[in-house]
């Protein structure tokens, strides 16, 4: 299994010098890939998670941490694509590719808070239908010389884009989503499944049953298709699901988060990102710092590809 990290990307942590440095510390232990995501508004009032009150732009992100690394991959995890055009995006992400010299993971979902539907004046409605065609124009303005779209949501008239990125074919485009439609599309079209945070890993192996029967309904290799996950890490102190369903996966001791890790890995999970934004600790806006790059240096540490194992 390919093991990523989260990028400082939310609260306190999310700071010029802490994302170079752990870029650049994430490349060097021999972490495979960095992660960003897309919060653009919090509601007045809401209720929501810590790690969503303050949340850098997800493609500066990786265009700053594409200048401090080399090798390591940077992906989206996730953008909304009903917030911008696909033309749009599929520079951003050409762009990208190009500047990171060909690292880039292009991660897609649909959205679904009301507020940012209606701040960036897009519908809610016909998401999934949407996601096909959108998809279908990235490739399109990706691979061809003279590219020309017309489709039910999106049209592109007849015209040269430039620059194509370095990979063939474009970024591998991964798609989130945990209902059964959104699992049978991802099999159809994507190169692979991003889980979100809310995502009930104990049961991951049911979702990446059900994508691998779309793949292969659809006459593609259920076996080439990347399942990602996003590794919420809860390190210390272990965490009870809220059903009473017994320990959360990712948390407790770090010995317990490998072991975790490992069994995912015999599930079908192919790639893992361990993202502390979601560790109040760390991702939380008003925490001192210094703290939260410093838990986030231990854990980057002790968590890392090939790090020694307590006991062993």
């Amino acid at each position: 299994m390919k093991i990523g990290f989260g990028a400082p990307v939310s609260g306190a942590w999310a700071t010029p010098e802490n994302l170079a440095g752990f870029a650049a510390r994430a490349e060097q232990a021999g972490y495979a890939s960095l992660w960003s995501f897309q919060r653009l508004l919090v509601p007045e009032g809401s209720a929501m998670e810590p790690v969503y009150r303050s949340v850098l732009d997800p493609y500066a992100v990786l265009a700053f941490a594409a200048a401090c690394t080399s090798s390591i991959r940077l992906g989206t995890a996730i953008v909304n694509l009903p917030f911008v055009s696909p033309a749009y995006l599929a520079k951003q992400a050409a762009s990208l590719d190009v500047l990171s010299g060909g690292r880039h993971d292009v991660g897609l979902g649909i959205g679904w808070m009301p507020e940012e539907f209606a701040a960036t004046g897009a519908s809610m409605a016909r998401r999934g239908a949407r996601t096909q065609e959108y998809v279908t124009v990235l490739r399109n303005l990706w691979t061809q010389g003279i590219s020309e779209f017309s489709g039910e949501f999106y049209s592109v008239p007849r015209s040269r884009v430039a620059p194509k990125p370095v990979q063939p074919g474009g970024p591998p485009v991964l798609l989130g989503g945990m209902a059964w439609p959104a699992l049978e599309r991802i099999g159809r079209i994507a190169d692979g499944w991003l889980t979100s945070s809310r995502t009930d890993l104990s049961r991951i192996g049911e979702g990446i049953g059900v994508i691998h029967e779309a793949a292969a309904a659809a006459g593609r290799d259920p076996a080439a298709l990347r399942i990602i996950c996003r590794g919420v890490v809860r390190a210390g102190a272990e965490v009870q699901a809220a059903d009473g369903g017994g320990r959360l996966l990712l948390s407790g001791s770090f010995d317990q988060i490998r072991e975790d890790t490992a069994w995912l890995s015999e599930r079908g999970v192919t790639e893992i990102f361990y993202d502390l934004n979601w560790d109040p600790q760390v991702g939380a806006p008003d925490i001192d710092p210094v703290a939260a790059a410093a838990r986030a240096s231990e854990i980057l540490d002790a968590l890392a590809p090939g790090a020694p194992v307590a006991g062993a």
